[in-house]
């Protein structure tokens, strides 16, 4: 998927992604759904959210809270009041613990309400990033509050991005899943 760079190619992109990943999830077995996520025995699969996530919920709690982040840093910073993306104390070094904070949060919350969660942000963020003019999402220096980047670039990681990342997970479960089932 190569990267959006104008307004048209973020909303594309996103719905696009967006679709994927509710055809994805749709196709779910029970197996799939009730299996916990387990990663361990993949070295190739080090980073933190690895280890994280441990259903569909974490997931799309993951994407609803990133949502989250976006959609108040741009109201805030709109209405007056300068705001990083990252609320303190977090920063692009400590984000990771961040992660987990949200993961934390979000552990009584039902795999529905996650979904219905998400589904809103989603819709919230487009509705947001459709607002904006191309200039305004893709040139940079547009808005102080965004520093040296463009702030379609912040739409583009929340959703297309993420997305993608969503899917590559939720497929390594499924053919983890279909290795267990084959080895019984």
């Amino acid at each position: 998927m190569a990267r959006p760079s104008s307004k048209t190619d973020l909303l594309e992109a996103a719905s696009s992604q967006y679709e994927q990943l509710q055809n994805l999830m749709a196709s779910l077995t029970d197996i799939e759904l009730t299996s916990p996520f387990d990663f361990s025995g993949d070295s190739k699969k080090k980073e933190a959210h690895w280890a994280r996530d441990k259903n569909l919920r974490d997931v799309l709690i993951h994407l609803y809270e990133w949502h989250q982040l976006l959609l108040k840093w741009v109201a805030a910073n709109q209405g007056g009041q300068s705001q990083t993306f990252l609320p303190a104390p977090y920063n692009w070094r400590t984000y990771g613990q961040m992660n987990m904070a949200f993961w934390e949060k979000h552990q009584t919350t039902p795999l529905e309400e996650a979904r219905a969660l998400f589904e809103e942000s989603h819709q919230a963020v487009l509705d947001l990033a459709a607002s904006f003019s191309n200039e305004q999402l893709f040139n940079k220096n547009v808005f102080d509050w965004v520093g040296g980047t463009s702030l379609g670039s912040y739409f583009v990681s929340a959703t297309a991005s993420h997305y993608d990342w969503a899917i590559k997970k939720l497929k390594a479960h499924r053919k983890k899943c279909g290795n267990i089932i084959r080895e019984r």
